[in-house]
């Protein structure tokens, strides 16, 4: 039973005939942790401690900025330079004093996440870059946890509920099912190049709380594998389905040490700089030292590879058959040109990060051409 003065809280909650003190002793008891305390968890920070969410994790490893102060409204002038965790808990206190705060004010990375995660019954993720967005939602995936998913960039914002499973048709899609590969880092700009209209974080950020709130609740109907894109110039939305794929199963660690060893910074941003190497280093390397040649193009694609011993893996199988492939060699990938080679070779070096792997540049038909003019 409540006190008078919590009561008085949360009354305009408790009045609801769909929510009443059942939902907010749900509330009471719950645990959210919101990764990132800037434009998406100022927001969703405030609402959820308001609506007396009993205890609130808070990961941010960064300080306050005065460019952040157009839409983290959680913080004011007088708190540029303090960190963002310290100065967040205080005002979640002030506002109500009744929760537990948790700060961490680190950076969330593959050592810790899992140990950070399992405490909470749920995620928010109001983090900005792929690399964080990746590893937050295996790491959901991996504990069974489910993630409130939230982006914005420039006058538009999505926001969706991952990892939680449809009661009526089972259904649980990941953010991998969203974007299976990474989108290239040119074709993606972030808030920080291009900017965001202040508002638009904190209507996102209030929706990510919402959902939050009907999950713990049970009350309405969450956002199962469905995204809600916001246009702010045209104040327009629009949903669509997420389909859950097995290719976004096969990319994900598929247990915690797998996890710890995955390299999500090279995974998300290794094919701008993927080590190459030329077909005169590669032949030169082929009678030099023992070393494992992946052909990762389809079974039966010409041209044929009688010249070396080589392995055919194709790329959409990689992923099965890394747990038995030799990193003590060095490895060489090919395809036909040399594309889907770069794109094999990050899945190698997220999966190994200390392997010695490159990938032939040119492709096979390269090695081909140069191979033919030595002998002609």
């Amino acid at each position: 039973m409540y006190s008078e003065n919590t009561n008085q809280r949360y009354q305009r909650q408790i009045l609801l005939k769909e929510f009443g003190e059942a939902a907010q002793n749900k509330l009471g008891q719950a645990k959210v942790l919101v990764i990132g305390a800037g434009g998406l968890g100022c927001p969703a920070l405030q609402y959820l401690a308001a609506a007396g969410v009993g205890t609130i994790g808070i990961i941010d490893f960064d300080t306050i900025d005065l460019s952040n102060l157009q839409r983290q409204v959680l913080y004011s002038t007088h708190d540029i330079g303090k960190s963002k965790v310290d100065t967040a808990i205080l005002k979640l206190k002030a506002l109500n004093p009744e929760i537990q705060v948790n700060g961490f004010p680190i950076r969330i990375t593959n050592q810790n996440a899992l140990e950070l995660v399992r405490n909470y019954d749920l995620v928010i993720d109001g983090t900005d870059n792929f690399p964080t967005r990746y590893l937050i939602n295996d790491a959901c995936v991996l504990l069974n946890k489910p993630l409130v998913y939230g982006a914005v960039l420039r006058f538009e914002g999505q926001v969706g509920v991952l990892n939680l499973a449809d009661p009526i048709t089972n259904i649980k899609t990941n953010y991998r099912d969203l974007f299976p590969e990474p989108p290239d880092a040119s074709s993606a700009p972030s808030c920080h190049e291009v900017g965001v209209l202040g508002v638009l974080p904190g209507i996102i950020g209030l929706m990510q709380a919402t959902e939050a709130i009907k999950i713990i609740t049970g009350i309405g109907k969450p956002l199962y594998n469905k995204i809600v894109s916001y246009n702010a110039l045209e104040n327009t939305f629009y949903d669509f389905q997420i389909s859950s794929t097995q290719k976004s199963r096969k990319l994900i660690p598929f247990d915690e040490l797998s996890f710890s060893n995955f390299n999500y910074e090279w995974f998300c941003n290794g094919s701008s700089n993927a080590p190459e190497i030329s077909v005169e280093e590669f032949d030169a390397l082929r009678v030099s030292e023992l070393i494992t040649i992946i052909d990762v193009r389809e079974k039966g694609e010409l041209p044929t590879v009688l010249e070396f011993p080589c392995k055919n893996l194709p790329l959409g199988e990689l992923e099965t058959f890394l747990p038995t492939l030799n990193t003590v060699n060095k490895i060489v990938l090919f395809c036909k040109s040399g594309s889907r080679s770069v794109k094999a070779l990050k899945i190698v070096k997220a999966k190994f990060p200390h392997s010695e792997a490159f990938s032939l540049a040119g492709g096979i038909e390269a090695w081909k051409k140069y191979n033919f003019k030595m002998t002609s």
